[in-house]
């Protein structure tokens, strides 16, 4: 009989932010594909779970999608985790979960945290439909991108790294310079910080703030600067 392949979310930040059952899901499995060794290395210690791990990224994804289903193809059961939050989510995966169905393999969910949902619960913007993009692109279809966005009537909720939102904010002066934001940085980790204003008001006091982390965006509606 074919093994399973588990979707497992870990924390964010917090390592207190992890689930029951995914805690024992880890310690179950045969081995762990993760994006990372080094980084999941630090929560299977502190939970005390000692399983192989490999290492399964952007760059080695594809070379290791074969062996990795070849081996639950042969009754071992794998997880896969990301560096943070859940799986697949704007990280790998997506490719190894689409070839485990073609072979017959259950993919089981592991729900637990995730950054996106984390932010939206506490940005005040509403939250009854909304749109997630990630990471906008880097260079070629940005800027499209954004012009699209700024006629959108949903809440808007980004990923973006910290070297890239200081441009992201003044991308947001230019094509959107009325859309209230909330910009999360550093969630359930020590320094966590919260940043509310119009793009303007944001590049205003950035000189005060600390960029580093990692930052989720949130661009209110198109229609809800009208509604307050």
């Amino acid at each position: 009989m074919p093994g399973k392949l588990y979707i497992v979310s870990t924390p964010i930040g917090n390592l207190g932010d992890i689930t029951f059952r995914a805690v024992e899901t880890l310690k179950e499995v045969d081995f762990i594909l993760c994006e990372d060794t080094r980084v999941t290395s630090v929560l299977l210690k502190h939970y005390e779970i000692a399983k192989p791990l490999v290492s399964f990224n952007a760059v080695t994804e594809g070379k290791k999608i074969p062996t990795a289903i070849d081996r639950i193809a042969k009754g071992e059961i794998c997880a896969l985790v990301s560096d943070s939050g859940t799986p697949i989510v704007s990280d790998p995966g997506v490719r190894l979960v689409s070839e485990a169905i073609k072979q017959n393999i259950d993919v089981i969910p592991i729900p637990g945290a995730t950054a996106l949902i984390s932010a939206l619960t506490i940005s005040g913007l509403p939250s009854d439909s909304f749109i997630f993009e990630g990471f906008l692109p880097q260079k070629k279809g940005r800027q499209k991108k954004l012009k699209e966005l700024s006629e959108e009537n949903r809440t808007i909720i980004l990923y973006e790294s910290p070297f890239r939102i200081e441009k992201l904010i003044d991308e947001l002066i230019e094509y959107m310079p009325e859309r209230f934001i909330v910009v999360c940085r550093e969630l359930t980790k020590k320094f966590e910080e919260t940043w509310r204003g119009y793009p303007q008001q944001l590049k205003d006091s950035l000189n005060s703030k600390v960029i580093k982390g990692e930052f989720v965006v949130l661009i209110a509606p198109k229609y809800w600067l009208i509604e307050h």
